[in-house]
């Protein structure tokens, strides 16, 4: 009976000269607490949690630099509670299963997560910062057809902060005290819609006539092939202005005489390809209710205004545009 009170008086005595200290195998964070008195394991957390989480979240981008800090964030570590966890955990079981623990030196083995909280919304207004600066929107490549030609604005790529990877990064980052907390913000390109080759290809032919200069100018993937003299509408007859597209072709063409004053006995007529009263030489390119690119043999109207609304080319010229333009191209009159 004495025996057993004293061995019991024993168990309880040395029960409580561990009560102050934390138990074997008991970490928070991966940072080892054992054997520690309560203030030593809040110094110890201080100096290995609360101080590298009081270190700033960096990115980089090429020049630029944005920073968060723990008081922007909100960054806090309860390191009481912690504390108090580790000790509860260290006296969990009664005093007979925690001085076998102890007496044989059995570890607890508890890994306990420190609790860190913080704003996100601090971190999504770092992350809007940073995009507002980096991010850009693609452009696409243009051209604008005119009387001087064809200008164009190159396609640019855009570019994107990986915002969502970037998040995940700080979030960890900042509840971590070994995680690296700088980072160098990753981006993707943005493709534009069109390209200078799309553009290229899409406007692989077009016309530009310049009424003014009795000059029809032929393009080819935007870039000048070769300039025609040609005669253009007289007044009262004007070749009509604007952007338009070649709708038909035709080899010799016939002529449907419009009902016209001016087309005299011929009105409403059709006159066959080749006749010589057939002013529509050899090729026929149509742009606009009746009116067309065509060939004449009235060499000494090139260069006036003379035909009732036609562009009219020199024949070998007129034969030589015809196989370059496609229906479809452009043609734009100025």
């Amino acid at each position: 009976m004495a025996l057993a009170a004293g061995l019991a008086g024993a168990t309880y005595a040395y029960d409580n000269a561990q009560a102050d200290k934390i138990g074997k195998g008991v970490r928070v964070g991966g940072i080892s607490l054992q054997g520690l008195t309560a203030a030593q394991a809040h110094a110890k957390l201080d100096r290995l949690i609360l101080q590298p989480l009081e270190r700033p979240i960096v990115v980089h981008h090429d020049r630029s630099t944005w920073r968060l800090g723990p008081h922007e964030a909100h960054v806090d570590v309860d390191v009481d509670a912690i504390v108090d966890h580790a000790m509860a955990r260290s006296r969990e079981g009664n005093v007979v299963s925690r001085t076998v623990r102890n007496l044989t030196g059995k570890s607890l083995d508890a890994d306990l997560p420190p609790t860190v909280r913080f704003e996100d919304r601090a971190v999504v207004r770092m992350l809007d910062k940073i995009r507002k600066a980096i991010d850009r929107k693609p452009v696409d490549a243009t051209a604008t057809l005119g009387a001087g030609g064809i200008s164009t604005t190159d396609s640019r790529t855009g570019l994107a902060v990986r915002a969502t990877a970037l998040h995940r990064q700080i979030k960890r980052a900042i509840v971590s005290s070994t995680a690296d907390r700088t980072f160098v913000a990753q981006t993707r390109k943005l493709q534009p819609k069109v390209t200078n080759a799309d553009l290229k290809d899409r406007l692989a032919t077009a016309i530009v006539v310049n009424r003014n200069a009795f000059r029809l100018t032929l393009y080819k993937r935007l870039k000048p092939a070769k300039t025609y003299s040609i005669a253009v509408g007289q007044i009262g007859l004007e070749t009509p202005a604007g952007l338009y597209h070649i709708q038909n072709k035709a080899v010799n063409p016939a002529w449907n005489v419009p009902n016209s004053s001016w087309a005299g006995s011929l009105a409403g007529q059709v006159i066959p390809g080749g006749a010589p009263n057939n002013p529509l030489k050899a090729r026929w390119m149509g742009i606009f209710d009746g009116a067309g690119i065509h060939g004449t043999d009235a060499i000494g109207s090139i260069g006036t205004a003379a035909s009732h609304g036609c562009i009219r080319m020199r024949i070998p010229d007129v034969i030589e545009l015809y196989d370059q333009v496609p229906v479809g191209a452009p043609v734009y009159i100025a």
